[in-house]
């Protein structure tokens, strides 16, 4: 297929105050051999030379502004609002992709037209950049998003621009599972598919990451996804949500263990 017969692929990066980690996710994203990219970067108005960042790639963004938003989802939606591409996806701005990954996901949209969202495996990294631990991706479907079995890498997943049209943009009110409001929206529509053994991303955890400082407000928001579309009380999703509280400092203990594990990328 000759590259301007290629699907567009619009990428959004929100961004606030991650200039430690912004240079890695835009060269990730420019870095691909994918030759029908448009990127675009929404900075919340950052004061830590994140603009300077952002500047010297200007050149190279489709678009990009630095203002005072409403936070990550308020980004996203601004972003996918200048957005041309008939394929979507987001990538924050402490995160990274592997190399041809933009590529891969498209092939398989191109080859699956029944397909709504694509997905694949992911790394977990630390703040250096190195690899301590392997995201649990697994097939899901809506029937099983609705029960809170989720296993989607964000960072991983593209998906069809006329989806985002019918169920987006984002709910600006959901602070940590929009993502997961959206994956329920896309999948009540269309297909959703997972691809073991492809590694598309590098999902970042640090101290100061959403992951690890807000990870208590995930279900709760969850359970509002829930309720609206008019889930029982009386489901598995809302026992999961209480085992899940359970267990919780377990969960984020071993989280925190992780960022001081560093292991090779071919363990």
């Amino acid at each position: 297929m000759k590259p301007t017969a290629l699907p567009f692929v619009s990428i959004i990066t929100p961004s606030f105050n991650q200039a430690k980690f912004l240079p890695a996710t835009i060269e990730s994203v420019l870095g691909q051999d994918y030759p029908r990219i448009e990127y675009i970067v929404v900075d919340g108005g950052s004061t830590d030379g994140s603009l300077d960042i952002i500047q010297t790639y200007a050149s190279r963004l489709a678009w990009w502004v630095s203002e005072q938003d409403r936070g990550q989802t308020d980004a996203i939606n601004k972003g996918f609002a200048h957005a041309k591409g008939s394929i979507l996806a987001w990538l924050n701005s402490d995160d990274t992709y592997e190399p041809r990954a933009v590529g891969r996901a498209v092939k398989y949209l191109i080859a699956h037209p029944d397909v709504g969202l694509v997905y694949a495996d992911c790394n977990y990294i630390n703040e250096h950049g190195q690899v301590i631990g392997r995201f649990p991706a697994a097939q899901t479907d809506h029937a099983r998003l609705r029960s809170g079995y989720v296993h989607i890498p964000q960072q991983t997943m593209f998906f069809r621009a006329d989806l985002w049209k019918q169920v987006g943009p984002l709910d600006p009110s959901f602070y940590f599972a929009m993502d997961y409001d959206l994956w329920t929206r896309i999948a009540a529509r269309a297909r959703l598919q997972y691809l073991p053994g492809e590694t598309w991303a590098n999902f970042r955890l640090h101290s100061s990451g959403k992951t690890i400082a807000a990870d208590d407000r995930c279900w709760p928001e969850m359970l509002r996804v829930h309720y609206r579309d008019g889930g029982s009380f009386l489901s598995l999703l809302v026992a999961r949500y209480y085992l899940r509280k359970l267990v919780a400092p377990l969960w984020n203990w071993r989280r925190r263990r992780l960022l001081g594990k560093p292991v090779s990328k071919g363990a």
